[in-house]
């Protein structure tokens, strides 16, 4: 039989940060009747097998009646290896202009294979050598810091600050990075309720990292997959690819928050003009990633895409739309987190957290130290699962800090989970020598 050792392997398989996602499976796999604050997943319970039916109708009554394609060119386009942009690409951008104020042309976006290959294919396009190196909010999303350990490109952290990015620091690890003989080429981060911290940027913080980056020859790698989920009446502010007005962003969006995560169906805006060696034009970012995406996947299933497609039409083309019963839930899921954490631990205590204005997350901090093995205690003796903070943070093995995903559950998971939460933090915080 043939065997191979990892160490002859690429050296990420061995790396914490592509295991998380597979420790936190594994555990609530051991567990299964235990409350997860773990699962960053949209809310179930509106899912319904026929709107797959009438979504599919939908798009294809578009593609005959709308676009003026024949019955056979419409099977054609549903069943065939499809355009590698994407068959979407038109509602995509009409979805960006309605909802986020984003004017792109449709030929800049590239519909992937969820959001994650759209940042694989973008870090693919910017790492051109072993000089290259990406910038990221810490703590930041492991799916990025996973993808960048896939294509051997270094993360560099990022100081988080109090409004969620600290622009001093950017430029301080720029400058260490360029006096190292690295080369800088994007800052990736979460503008609106973060993943993990729930934190998004003030207008004067969007505005002045746009001229920071313009400064400092830096593209920005905006990821927005909750954007939509304001908790309340606020109005949030514009996404840093509407306020852009230098081609200085690449925005990665996602339907599987907003449309359904089963479908797998992302995209990527890469409006950014490209040349060749000589001057000469060579189309726009999304032109290279496009290339670079038929070596990979090809093209993104138009079956899901039509799903999406139909969804988006169903809504006008807006998510917001279409997603006002899960916004409403999402809120009140955050009060409820929210109180139900005042509830239960002493206001001035050891025990804090934040209080994003929407999304998915709240972050908790605990007066003792954090790591997976204590994860698994509280899975095993209390019932209760969570992500730890450290997962998000690059060569960190433990922290004061966990992250509470809310968007799964419903108000009696909530306070069940709540309750199972504050026995462990109970326990441990009594715990001989775990306290800090």
């Amino acid at each position: 039989m043939a065997e191979l050792s990892l160490a002859q392997l690429h050296r990420s398989l061995d790396d914490p940060v592509l295991l998380s996602m597979n420790l936190l499976n594994d555990i609530a796999s051991d567990h299964p009747r235990a409350v997860s604050f773990a699962a960053g997943r949209p809310y179930e319970e509106f899912f319904r097998v026929e709107q797959l039916y009438d979504y599919l109708g939908t798009f294809v009554t578009h593609l005959t009646e709308v676009m003026g394609l024949t019955d056979e060119e419409a099977r054609r386009t549903l069943f065939q290896y499809g355009r590698t942009k994407g068959v979407i690409h038109d509602l995509v951008a009409r979805y960006l202009e309605t909802d986020e104020g984003i004017t792109v042309d449709p030929d800049a976006v590239v519909v992937t294979v969820g959001s994650q290959e759209a940042m694989f294919l973008t870090l693919r396009a910017l790492r051109a050598s072993s000089q290259d190196v990406v910038l990221a909010v810490a703590p930041t999303y492991f799916g990025l810091t996973g993808a960048a350990r896939l294509l051997d490109m270094p993360v560099l952290g990022v100081g988080d600050g109090d409004g969620g990015l600290d622009l001093a620091d950017l430029e301080r690890q720029v400058a260490a990075a360029r006096a190292r003989g690295q080369r800088p080429r994007a800052l990736y981060l979460v503008p609106d309720f973060s993943n993990p911290t729930g934190v998004s940027l003030d207008l004067a913080t969007r505005i002045a990292l746009l001229g920071l980056a313009a400064d400092l020859d830096l593209l920005i790698i905006e990821d927005n997959p909750y954007g939509l989920f304001q908790a309340g009446p606020a109005t949030r502010p514009p996404t840093l690819k509407a306020l852009d007005t230098q081609h200085q962003v690449v925005h990665v969006g996602s339907f599987a928050k907003t449309g359904l995560p089963g479908a797998r169906v992302g995209f990527v805006v890469a409006d950014q003009p490209v040349i060749t060696k000589d001057g000469r034009p060579a189309g726009t970012l999304a032109d290279q990633l496009s290339l670079i995406k038929s070596n990979v996947t090809l093209n993104t299933s138009p079956v899901a895409q039509a799903v999406i497609g139909g969804k988006l039409l169903r809504h006008g083309c807006s998510m917001a739309a279409a997603n006002k019963r899960e916004i409403e839930v999402y809120g009140a899921n955050l009060r409820h987190v929210l109180a139900g954490l005042t509830a239960r631990f002493a206001a001035g205590g050891p025990v804090t957290w934040n209080t994003p204005a929407g999304g998915f997350f709240v972050v908790l901090t605990v007066p003792f130290t954090v790591d997976d093995r204590s994860l698994r205690r509280s899975a095993r003796d209390h019932g209760v699962i969570w992500t730890p903070m450290h997962h998000f943070h690059t060569g960190m093995s433990s922290s004061h800090q966990i992250r509470l995903s809310f968007s799964l559950l419903d108000d009696a998971s909530i306070d069940e989970g709540l309750d199972r939460l504050t026995a462990f933090v109970t326990a441990e915080a009594q715990a001989p020598g775990r306290s800090a």
